[in-house]
Order: structure tokens, then sequence, then C-alpha cells
């Protein structure tokens, strides 16, 4: 997804003499001091990988307990180089939701593999581990669940299944650093774990994205898999013994992500309140369809990376394009999270069709995704609840 964050002031809905700046639906947080820290790095002339992405990646590891941490140059190549890592190609199948954003099924397809699509809750939109089961062959080889939004899966179910079945994990975090599984950050535990640091994450990079690996060799081979292959022999030549493709991280982004890092409880925690406050305020008739909001007891445990609605499309006379243009002339941007990926064009060509996975296909229709980041405020909110609502009554049946 593309942040939008034009500069422009829009008129009220409720008055023309009153102007407001646009409301994008995220927008990333970048202080002066991390504005600083990139300066440094680009005075300093080493602007490629180099001693910031060094430090970026020790600053991940102390983070996620001591685990090797990898950055890449997005979290599409940090996927596509933890299923290498897993050993997965030409035959294999790997299990995953027919509710997440394209990667998923981009890469696993890349690799030479099959994704074999299961549905999701319709609350949690997360992966629906019955079907999990159920879905499992003697070719499949992973699986790959998406945290929707920052809300874990149900952690001790994904691995009792790996386990018994001896298959690889490989988590799509993108939207989840930060989030906790009974007290532990999500890739503090576990087996592959994928991290993203696009402008509308948690935190960022500006583009990038982090592999969280389980031991010292894995990492190693990450690191050939990220820059071409290559092996550096004890003479000075170079040699390459696997086809590796080039997705390092440049210092200049990393510094950012450090200063980023050290700012990501206190953004986890904003995000937390903001979201908090659209329960308490997004009242509309008839009734959105609102996200879960957490498991019990893991209050805590939600990034909320995003605040995803399913709108009652069902009983109102506007399509959903219709509704994001009037949200867009109040002056509030939106976004979609997610079409449904067995539904692509890619993926129809393994036999999936309409009616296979019921929740993620009306997740695809009716989601909504609406405006969440730091810097909002708790007015921004109750704009965009007013501004839902009032749209709602406009075009109800």
């Amino acid at each position: 997804m593309t942040v939008n964050t034009p500069s422009h002031t829009v008129n009220s809905s409720t008055s023309n003499r009153v102007t407001r700046p646009y409301l994008p639906f995220a927008r990333p947080t970048i202080d002066e001091a991390a504005i600083a820290g990139v300066a440094e790095v680009l005075r300093s002339g080493w602007i490629t990988s180099g001693p910031s992405v060094l430090k970026f990646e020790q600053a991940l590891s102390d983070w996620h307990e001591g685990r090797p941490a990898r950055t890449m140059s997005s979290a599409t190549a940090a996927l596509e180089v933890a299923l290498q890592v897993a050993g997965i190609g030409r035959g294999d199948e790997v299990v995953t939701s027919a509710m997440s954003f394209f990667a998923a099924a981009n890469m696993i397809i890349k690799v030479g593999a099959r994704p074999v699509f299961v549905d999701c809750n319709l609350d949690t939109r997360n992966i629906d581990f019955d079907q999990v089961e159920a879905a499992i062959t003697p070719r499949t080889r992973a699986i790959l669940p998406t945290h929707f939004a920052g809300l874990p899966v149900d952690m001790e179910r994904l691995h009792d299944i790996a386990g018994r079945r001896h298959l690889r994990v490989i988590e799509d975090a993108a939207l989840a650093i930060g989030s906790r599984w009974k007290g532990r950050r999500i890739g503090a535990f576990g087996d592959l774990v994928v991290f993203s640091f696009h402008p509308n994450k948690n935190i960022t990079t500006i583009e990038g994205g982090a592999l969280i690996l389980r031991d010292a060799a894995e990492a190693k081979l990450a690191e050939k898999l990220r820059f071409h292959g290559i092996l550096r022999l004890p003479d000075g030549t170079r040699d390459v013994d696997t086809a590796g493709g080039k997705f390092n991280m440049p210092d200049v982004n990393a510094r950012l992500g450090l200063s980023q890092l050290a700012r990501l409880d206190d953004f986890n925690a904003r995000r937390r309140t903001l979201a908090a406050h659209y329960f308490a305020r997004l009242h509309t008739d008839p009734k959105c369809l609102l996200p879960a909001r957490t498991h019990p007891g893991e209050e805590d445990g939600h990034s909320w990376n995003m605040f995803c609605v399913l709108l009652p499309l069902d009983r109102m006379k506007i399509t959903r394009t219709q509704f994001m243009e009037a949200m867009n002339a109040r002056g509030i941007g939106t976004g979609i999270s997610y079409e449904a990926l067995h539904l692509t064009t890619l993926c129809r060509r393994y036999g999936y069709r309409e009616g296979d996975f019921p929740n993620a296909e009306r997740i695809a229709r009716q989601t909504l995704t609406l405006p969440l980041f730091p810097e909002m405020t708790e007015r921004d909110v109750e704009r965009v609840c007013a501004a839902t609502a009032e749209i709602i009554v406009e075009a109800r049946r």
C-alpha cells in the first residue's frame, strides 16, 4: 500500500468556513534526531551496507532475545530468503491464509512451490488452524501464517501442528513488530519470522525488512542469499555456491531503523490507545463488523498496525469505492486490507475459485482500513468515526 500524505486542507462536512488537514490512513513518525542520524550517515561517505546495518541487526537481535537477525531490502525479500533457507522449492507445498498481502503467495510461487490456501477467522482475520490441519499433504513443507494487523495467531496451536507434522514455520509478521504472545515478543521464539519496515508499518526504514532466524548457520545462509550467493575465500577472492539475489539494506535505512526501534514501545502504546478510542466511538447504523481486540489476557500483545472494519455494504446503496471517495471528500484517507489471494489472476491458475474461502472473500469485499498512526489525536479518531457513521446513514437502504 502507498502512504498517501497530501498537505492540502479540505472543507469540513459541516461548514464551508472550516478547513482541516488531510488525514491519511497511515503516516510514519520521524523526528529531528532520526533525521540528524541519517545526515551523519550521508556525511560519513559509507551509505550502503556497513556499520549502521550491523548495529541495527544487533539491536533487532537484542530486542528478540538474542536470536540472529538479518536485514533485507524489503519484507518481500525476507520472505523469499526465508523460504529458501527453509529449503522450499519446486514440487513443495506451503499452507498459507487466503487473507494476506500479495507477497506471501508471490514468494511461494517464485521459489517454485505451490500455495495451498485455507480460510481465516472472520473476527481476527487470522489463519484457520482447523483448515490448516486438513490441508497438509505429503508434499507440505511449511506453514506461512500472517499475524493480521499485528494480532498474533495462536502460537501454541501453530507450533503444535508444525511439530507433529515436521514442518517449517515462516511467520509473516510484517505488521507485528512489538506484538506479544504470552508476554514474549513475536520473533523472540519460534522458527523463521519476517518483519516489514515500510512507511505504513509500526517502524520504518523507508523501505526494508528483517528476517529472524533459528541459529548462526541459517543466518550465514541468509547472508549469502541476500547478496549474490557470494562466499569470501581465504585468499581474498570470492566464489558463488548458491544462486542468491541482492537484497541488502543500505546504512542510510538502517540508521533510521535504529532511531525508530528505540521508540517502538511508545509507538505501539499510542496505537493501542487510539484503537481503544475507535472501539469506544465507532457506532454506525447499520453496524460495521469491528476487528477482534486481543486474545484473552493479552491486552498489550496487539501492535495495532491497522484498524480494519467490514462495511455493511449489503445494507447500503453505494459501493466501497464510492464510500472511500466520500471519505476522501471529507479529507480522510482509507485503504483496503486485503484482497483475497486465491482470487488473483495468478492464483486462479492453481484451480482456486470464488466460494472456496467464504470468510476471506467477505473480508475482501467489505474491508476498509481506517486511519491509525501514532501522531493521530483522539479528536482525529472521533472525526473518522463521525464521517464513517454519517456516510453509512446517508447511504443505507
